[in-house]
């Protein structure tokens, strides 16, 4: 059954009174979204200590989220008064004390059915990881409020996304953080921690490949340490976190002699050798038995250990020098205008055994060196030799362009005589005519 018409006037008219309450709906829902009391307020006080909070928060990935001052320090952001707006039945808790800081963040990043609304990705064991810290276990146990908390890291009303280049943990940015407390004497006194690690750190072939290679997969503080439970790995746990990158490395090191010297000597692996803040480029400078080589400083003239660090490093450099005489005569054959792209590719054989080398050194075997230098010297000798080659090829095409200028110079002369020899001849015909 056909529905009635309805009058255009009438559809008209209650078009514009749906159109009129849905912006009403909408402007009141705007305006009550905008309106902030704590921010209106804070902003404009002349204490920079209460107006800073509310003039960063507009950066805060919290407020990206939606979120604003009540959901964490409670209190009504549409009140028009101070009173009402902190007022207790309003639920203002205000500035958390130090101690309780993980408490207040964890409320809302402990439950994963609240975070799930905002960010599934985040983890939300956070806290409890805190506690287990050796600063989570300073301020729950013995009460200590000068160990970093979660606003500590992350600051407290601008903060800012991980990824983000301006976060205080952005990975460029996160050893400068840890820093602030860990690299201040002043500080660190009170807890008989060394506050050289950053400036340490600086100069390590990590800090490096971060800061001037940009490389955020470069290790920062955390990586080693953790995060959340923050806490400097053991003797017995450092290797673990070392060969969580370098990974070939600490599975030969495990096969190793070392291995059961090592233990019995409680000494910790990787930076025995290594170190651990001030982290040197590794070179071949390092193994062997000469003077600043790591290896003489447990190792002496006699025992086996001596003997195997010498031949090692002898067998690397006896590598290094056939890659450098094969480079050295095939880049002089190719400035000649040889053709040898091919023997120089080869040789990318040998320098591959020279990293694979440099690597096996961690199993301390020169068995293993030798797996893999012999081949490499092999490919080493034949690209030498195919510089060789193309040099003697060079020779021959020269002395056979020299002897083809010679013949073809000679037939010149015989052809020069000739024309001479015709010339002449009519020149005397023409005389006798």
């Amino acid at each position: 059954m056909n529905s009635p018409p309805v009058h255009k006037s009438y559809r008209s008219y209650g078009t514009y009174l749906s159109y009129v309450i849905f912006t009403f709906v909408l402007f009141t829902s705007v305006s009550a979204q905008k309106k902030n009391s704590c921010i209106d307020c804070h902003a404009k006080l002349d204490d920079p200590v209460i107006s800073a909070p509310a003039k960063l928060f507009d950066t805060d990935v919290h407020k990206a989220r939606g979120l604003m001052c009540n959901d964490c320090h409670g209190g009504d952001p549409n009140a028009d008064t101070k009173e009402a707006a902190k007022h207790p039945s309003k639920g203002y808790l205000g500035k958390p004390k130090t101690l309780d800081i993980p408490a207040y963040c964890g409320k809302c990043h402990s439950d994963a059915n609240l975070m799930k609304r905002f960010n599934p990705s985040l983890r939300v064991d956070q806290e409890r990881e805190y506690y287990t810290s050796i600063h989570g276990q300073l301020l729950k146990q013995k009460g200590e409020t000068r160990v970093a908390t979660c606003v500590s890291c992350h600051s407290v009303h601008g903060i800012r996304s991980p990824s983000d280049p301006l976060s205080s943990v952005y990975p460029a940015n996160v050893a400068e953080t840890c820093a602030k407390c860990h690299g201040s004497a002043d500080y660190m006194r009170g807890f008989g921690i060394p506050s050289d690690q950053f400036a340490k750190y600086k100069t390590s072939v990590h800090a490096k490949t971060l800061y001037d290679k940009q490389d955020l997969s470069a290790p920062t503080c955390n990586d080693c340490h953790g995060n959340h439970g923050a806490a400097p790995p053991g003797i017995t746990s450092v290797a673990n976190v070392c060969g969580q990158c370098h990974a070939r490395q600490a599975e030969l090191f495990q096969t190793s002699p070392h291995k059961a010297a090592f233990d019995q000597k409680n000494l910790a692996e990787c930076v025995t050798c290594h170190g651990n803040h001030a982290i040197p480029k590794p070179g071949d400078e390092m193994i062997g038995t000469h003077q600043g080589a790591v290896c003489i400083a447990c190792h002496t003239s006699g025992d086996k250990g001596f003997a195997a660090a010498g031949s090692m490093r002898a067998r690397i450099d006896e590598l290094i020098l056939g890659i450098h005489k094969s480079t050295d005569i095939l880049d002089l054959a190719e400035r000649k205008g040889m053709e040898v792209s091919k023997p120089k590719f080869e040789l990318k054989g040998a320098t591959d055994a020279l990293t694979h080398a440099r690597v096996l050194i961690h199993s301390s075997s020169t068995a293993e060196v030798d797996k893999v230098v012999g081949p490499g010297l092999e490919a080493a000798n034949k690209g030498y030799q195919a510089g060789e080659s193309a040099l003697a090829e060079l020779s021959f095409r020269r002395k056979g362009l020299a002897v083809s200028l010679v013949f073809i110079l000679f037939l010149a002369s015989l052809v020069y005589l000739k024309i001479r020899q015709i010339e002449r001849r009519q020149a005397r015909r023409y005389d006798h005519a």
